[in-house]
């Protein structure tokens, strides 16, 4: 499929140097940055299993039990605030 989008000048002299840099044409840059967007985008969307959830909240707690414990009296404003009355 081809679609045509048109570049702001501004957008066009950001996409220029990484064109540049890579040997590839406007247009190839362009569709590269499209897809890598759409990529990092997707990983936001919502499409979380709930297996990969756990995954990654058992992952956040690995080694969590060497911290120390501490009471909820530690967690209150003044602790937080102390030089700030």
């Amino acid at each position: 499929m081809t679609i045509e989008v048109k570049l702001t000048p501004e957008l066009e002299i950001r996409l220029t140097p990484e064109a540049e840099v890579r040997g590839f044409s406007l247009e190839q840059v362009a569709a590269l940055v499209l897809r890598e967007a759409l990529a990092s985008s997707s990983t936001h969307t919502g499409d979380l299993t709930t297996e990969r959830f756990h995954a990654m909240l058992k992952a956040l707690a690995e080694g969590s039990e060497r911290l120390p414990a501490l009471s909820t009296e530690s967690f209150n404003r003044e602790s937080f605030y102390q030089e700030h009355p």
